[in-house]
């Protein structure tokens, strides 16, 4: 879950939809020789891509694919070919975030739901990347997708909360792309430690920029459970960028994290 607020309104269209067990909404900006009717049809197809990754990846429905293949009653084979590609993504920032995102290491068998909502709601997004608009901003409750910005030559902003106080912004952001944001203090204690096996954090909040939300999401879980190892990690990525705040309010960023003016 993540703890981000948009800075910009005044869309071209905006849109909500709950799925996921959350409301996630849509903005567009500005679309060029393209008709109200065509951008609904696009949004339809960004619905129907959250709607089918809900089906096939909910921990909670239990026919679903991925409850069946966890209690065993289907091979990964028998299941929709987005779930192998799924865990093959998961393992590969398994070794990213070196070893700190595990699906593999929570009670009840693997769970890539860390990883799922960003990838989901990324690849909602490839449905408005070429329909003419200035900018798109999908937001999964508070992890965002985006490209370009309100108009021509600008980009969005987006604030991070303070979680000591949750009404009031730790900082704002220059989205290039996706923001993900991971804590404990609106959902409580949920992560686990892939080492230790117990629920704990290192830090209260965790928040990771970068070109895909997916791998964006995986790291902020990562990041709020491994603290300064994993934040040394995501110094060295190319194109990712990570900023937390500690239980005792302490701040940390890596290099090139793109704070805007609050």
């Amino acid at each position: 879950m993540s703890r981000t607020r948009p800075q910009t309104t005044h869309a071209t269209l905006h849109f909500e939809h709950e799925v996921m067990g959350t409301v996630v909404t849509f903005d567009l900006y500005r679309a060029a020789g393209l008709s109200r009717e065509d951008l609904e049809t696009r949004l339809v197809r960004s619905v129907a891509t959250l709607d089918e990754a809900d089906t096939v990846f909910s921990t909670w429905k239990p026919d679903s694919a991925l409850s069946r293949l966890r209690h065993g009653t289907i091979s990964l084979g028998e299941a929709p070919p987005d779930v192998a590609e799924v865990l093959a993504e998961c393992k590969d920032t398994k070794h990213l975030s070196g070893g700190w995102f595990d699906p593999w290491a929570v009670p009840g068998g693997v769970d890539p739901t860390g990883y799922v909502k960003g990838w989901a709601t990324q690849r909602a997004l490839g449905h408005l990347v070429d329909a003419g608009l200035d900018g798109a901003m999908i937001n999964a409750a508070g992890d965002i997708a985006s490209f370009g910005g309100p108009g021509r030559d600008t980009s969005f902003r987006v604030g991070i909360v303070n979680p000591a106080s949750p009404l009031q912004l730790a900082c704002a952001v220059e989205l290039r792309g996706a923001l993900a944001t991971s804590g404990t203090y609106e959902r409580g204690s949920h992560l686990v430690n892939p080492f230790t096996g117990v629920h704990e954090t290192r830090v209260a909040s965790a928040s990771v920029t970068g070109p895909d939300l997916g791998v964006a999401d995986a790291l902020a879980t990562a990041l709020c459970v491994g603290g300064d190892e994993v934040l040394a990690i995501i110094e060295h990525l190319a194109h990712y960028e990570a900023f937390i705040i500690g239980h005792d309010g302490h701040r940390q960023w890596t290099s090139d994290f793109a704070f805007a003016p609050l």
